[in-house]
């Protein structure tokens, strides 16, 4: 059975070497909704979303990050970065089990296929990255992403560097299989995210901005006026024009 996704709250600030990256600032990832923070470049969106993971960021973080129902996060979040970070020397679906492996424990090669099947590489099991399309590996890292089934999902931009439509179809098949989990989505892109976003939060060094989105829920038509309006003013924002 598929954990139950918990809201996530964070509260608190970070330094770099004693001085200030972000902070102090307080947010909250609604639970089994998708999360995508915009902000400047150098405001911390990465390593506030490393923090998230119980992962090593290079700085100091003083607060709190925290889940609804006071169980650990570490525990229970999947990660998925810019570059898809697969291991040259094994196939697709080796790359595809490769937590397990880590772990000791025995794949579920079976679920694996499965999953493969549903991101379009169910002919491609016995290649090697090197053998992929670029939009092939980040389809065997999203596979890796999902196979480890945790409540908690993290994207580090990693649509970014796939041609447009690409990525456009690479962000409907994760909404799609991702649905009921808590994401957490880092993006330089307004329209990605007003596409993905139940919530959709500008960060700055010291600041939090909910941002309104659109009524209607992800995905939405990048087409549609709202979703264009808001993409504009996101824009507008971010290039600090507003």
């Amino acid at each position: 059975m598929t954990p139950t996704a918990p809201s996530i709250h964070i509260n608190g600030s970070c330094s770099i070497d004693g001085l200030p990256l972000f902070g102090p600032l307080e947010m909250t990832l609604n639970a089994g909704q998708w999360t995508c923070v915009l902000g400047r470049s150098g405001v911390g969106k990465s390593t506030l979303l490393r923090l998230t993971a119980g992962l090593e960021c290079g700085g100091v973080f003083q607060g709190t990050i925290a889940a609804s129902d006071h169980h650990s996060v570490n525990n229970r979040v999947s990660f998925m970065a810019q570059m898809d970070l697969l291991l040259p020397w094994l196939t697709v679906i080796e790359n595809t089990v490769l937590g397990a492996r880590l772990r000791g424990k025995q794949p579920d090669f079976p679920r694996a296929k499965n999953l493969l099947e549903s991101v379009g590489l169910a002919n491609h099991l016995k290649k090697k990255p090197r053998e992929l399309s670029g939009g092939m590996r980040q389809r065997n890292a999203l596979a890796r992403t999902l196979m480890e089934d945790r409540p908690i999902v993290l994207l580090d931009e990693p649509f970014s560097a796939l041609d447009a439509s690409s990525r456009a179809e690479m962000q409907e098949l994760a909404a799609e299989v991702l649905v009921g989990k808590t994401v957490l989505l880092v993006t330089h892109d307004p329209t990605e995210a007003v596409r993905l976003g139940h919530q959709i939060i500008v960060l700055g060094r010291t600041s939090v901005q909910k941002w309104p989105a659109p009524a209607n829920p992800p995905v939405r038509n990048s087409f549609a006026p709202d979703t264009i309006t808001c993409q504009s003013d996101l824009l507008s924002v971010l290039r600090g024009l507003k």
